[in-house]
């Protein structure tokens, strides 16, 4: 963000108590207070807990407390009300300056359907999060969209801080901000990009003093330098394994994984999978040219599944071919021990010779006539 000309709080990010040593000393050599945030993948971090026991992922200490601190932190579970029961692992934490707040607000820019194209939000009041300013102060939540040909007026800026209404910070120097952030988050390719609080300094300064950027994966052959920060221990490993091998995956916390071609179609799968009384492990859209390996590897993703008590494939051929399918089900059955009932539904393109290789195959499969009917028998193998 400092990149971009923002105003952000001096900090570094470690990963173990030697750096955090080396850090306080040439970095920080006068600070009595630092602040210590660790860096999980998730909101909530400041009324969360870790599985030792230590109260909140954020603190402000001593500096002298500080290599303490972070040896409770690093290499611990941090449990938060975004990440689930099982928590994250803290990698790294971040050491920054305590400023001087004396007026929060909140900031974001998102992708909005609407107006298609950015839009951002700006609150008065901040610190919290965006869903409890909306219930509490509705009318002071403002919302300026960008004309993305156009781009960021002296206008638009200008109406966004009337509505951050700062009660100290220069209006000028609070619009060039504005223009700055909405700068940085199109030439970093953001969808979403979040400030929360937007603070003003004792000095007048407005400054991000929290703040969360999101990015748009397509855009990871531009923004090689963001996406090489990506840390894979944060994420669901099984999302992890799936983008490797191009695929489409989402992990939800159900029993029957699912495996289909088209997003579409596995919205729908889902649904009715949910409409006879089951519940989807995950969204897996092997895409509409996949390879024999792809469906291998979709395969493995779902069986490495503990919850998963039954798979449903359903395949509509057009592009993807129905032999290519059954070939990567066989195939993926002498490598993966399938241990729960599969049910198959294949329709379209090269059917008659996908059933066949199946048949042949002498796996123990369930097959269905319609997607109604695989889903029916999807919920009925895991009662069984």
């Amino acid at each position: 963000m400092s990149k971009y000309g923002v105003n952000v709080p001096k900090g570094v990010a470690v990963g173990s108590v030697d750096e955090v040593k080396k850090v306080i000393e040439s970095v920080f050599p006068n600070q009595s207070e630092l602040v210590v945030k660790s860096q999980v993948l998730a909101g909530g971090r400041g009324l969360g807990t870790f599985k030792n026991g230590l109260k909140g992922g954020v603190h402000i200490v001593k500096a002298d407390q500080v290599e303490e601190l972070a040896g409770k932190m690093l290499g611990q579970i941090l449990v938060t009300k975004q990440t689930g029961a099982e928590g994250k692992i803290v990698s790294k934490v971040y050491l920054c300056e305590k400023l001087s707040l004396v007026n929060e607000m909140y900031f974001a820019i998102t992708l909005d359907r609407k107006s298609s194209g950015p839009l951002i939000i700006a609150c008065a009041k901040g610190g919290t999060s965006i869903e409890d300013l909306a219930e509490k102060f509705p009318d002071m939540i403002v919302k300026v969209p960008i004309d993305v040909f156009k781009g960021i007026t002296d206008e638009d800026a200008a109406k966004v801080v009337d509505g951050l209404a700062p009660k100290g910070a220069d209006r000028n120097s609070s619009i060039e901000q504005v223009k700055k952030l909405y700068n940085l988050f199109c030439e970093t390719d953001c969808t979403l990009l979040e400030i929360n609080p937007l603070a003003e300094t004792a000095d007048n300064q407005l400054v991000a003093a929290d703040a969360k950027l999101n990015f748009d994966d397509n855009a990871a052959f531009r923004q090689k330098e963001i996406f090489a920060l990506r840390d894979p221990t944060q994420e669901d490993p099984r999302e992890v394994a799936a983008a490797k091998a191009d695929l489409n995956y989402i992990g939800l916390d159900g029993e029957i994984g699912c495996m289909v071609n088209g997003a579409g179609l596995a919205m729908s799968t889902m649904d009715i999978i949910k409409l006879h009384g089951g519940t989807p492990a995950n969204f897996l859209d092997v895409g509409g040219n996949a390879s024999e390996g792809q469906v291998v590897e979709a395969f493995k993703i779902l069986t490495s599944d503990d919850k998963v008590k039954a798979i449903l494939v359903n395949i509509f051929g057009g592009i993807m071919k129905c032999d290519v399918i059954a070939s990567g089900i066989v195939n993926a059955a002498k490598q993966v021990q399938l241990k729960v009932p599969v049910v198959v539904r294949l329709e379209g393109t090269n059917v008659d010779q996908g059933k066949r290789i199946l048949k042949e195959s002498g796996m123990t499969l369930i097959t269905a006539e319609d997607l109604d009917d695989a889903a029916k028998k999807a919920v009925e193998a895991i009662s069984k």
